[in-house]
């Protein structure tokens, strides 16, 4: 089994390497923000109960240990830096098994359940997205140290900035909680986001960055999570907060648009996995799964974090037949096509 999920994922990878083919030193670095869809371990360092550092989180990683991403392997952040032929992993930033020499190269400033609203990450008490932006100040300070100014900036000013947040804030906080939603409609909650997307990137820019990615939201209504609050219609996906993904890309896509015109040397390019992902919902067959209601995790239906621990006796033996790991999250068979989608379709230009 494990020497067939092996070939499995040299094969995706080769699929990576042959769509977008290695650079030398056109990116030196991937620098990540975000929420868990990228976060590579900064949950570990902080105290809140949405971690991932234990079995069997991890299990397909390199060495089969849990770090902290929340999935059975490696994320797309992963993936993409090996196909820029940066290294195989970006670790996370809180790490202190890392330092500066190891984050000159590629760092991950995401943290799992935050959202671009401070409101979200109050939450599950995780890092908002502005404290995400201070830890990048100060590690900019620490590379110049460490590399010089002129070697400093030219690794800020040439490194893949790949940004993927906002789905909790629908899911954990919007539809769930009523502060948000009794303030603003659907639409103008989309409209505030965005907003604040595009302030985070212009303070980006400011601070150097020039090549950056920004990823919008997959089908949120399909996830397991959401799919079992409806299990007695047969857990059909919520067809309400697809929409409302759907539209929040559309008005992230228009913005990256008009930022790319208003900021010289801006390279913003808008990642949609909405397409891609609805695919491998609906034609699971095509892609090797079997499965995409359900998780890999347990019953698969609601665990998540803690509840997906290895003493569960329901987890599967075997995740690349499952699009999802656990009830939120995407197994590493997945991130690694979504990685291979973004890489042909958005970051070629920066090749």
């Amino acid at each position: 089994m494990m020497h067939e999920r092996v070939l499995l994922l040299l094969f995706i990878m080769a699929q990576i390497v042959e769509q977008t083919p290695i650079t030398d030193g056109k990116v030196p670095a991937v620098i990540v923000f975000g929420d868990s869809t990228v976060d590579s371990g900064n949950n570990n360092q902080i105290s809140t109960v949405l971690k991932s550092n234990f079995q069997p989180y991890g299990r397909d990683f390199f060495g089969g240990q849990p770090t902290g991403r929340f999935s059975n392997g490696r994320i797309p952040p992963d993936f993409i830096s090996e196909a820029f032929g940066v290294k195989k992993t970006v670790p996370a930033y809180l790490d202190p098994a890392y330092s500066i020499a190891d984050f000159a190269t590629g760092v991950c400033f995401a943290s799992a359940g935050t959202g671009y609203d401070n409101a979200t990450s109050d939450v599950l008490s995780v890092i908002p997205l502005w404290r995400e932006l201070d830890n990048y100040k100060e590690y900019q300070s620490r590379l110049r140290s460490f590399l010089g100014e002129e070697k400093a900036d030219e690794v800020v000013r040439e490194a893949l900035y790949l940004i993927s947040i906002g789905t909790n804030d629908f899911l954990e906080n919007y539809y769930l909680l009523p502060h948000r939603s009794s303030q603003y409609s659907a639409d103008e909650y989309q409209k505030f986001l965005a907003g604040i997307s595009r302030n985070f990137i212009a303070e980006l820019y400011g601070l150097g960055a020039r090549k950056i990615s920004l990823t919008g939201l997959v089908p949120i209504g399909c996830l397991p999570l959401e799919r079992t609050t409806r299990i007695i219609y047969g857990s059909q996906c919520i067809d309400e907060y697809n929409d409302a993904a759907r539209d929040f890309n559309v008005k992230l896509e228009s913005m990256a648009a008009e930022m790319n015109l208003q900021h010289y040397g801006l390279k913003l390019v808008f990642s949609n996995p909405y397409g891609l992902f609805s695919e491998i919902l609906n034609n699971p067959q095509s892609f090797g799964f079997r499965n995409v209601r359900s998780a890999c995790c347990g019953t698969g239906y609601y665990e998540m974090s803690y509840l997906c621990d290895k003493l569960n006796p329901f987890t599967c033996t075997d995740a690349d037949k499952y699009v999802f790991w656990d009830s939120f999250h995407p197994t590493e068979k997945t991130n690694a096509i979504v990685a291979a989608h973004i890489l042909k379709h958005d970051l070629s230009q920066f090749q």
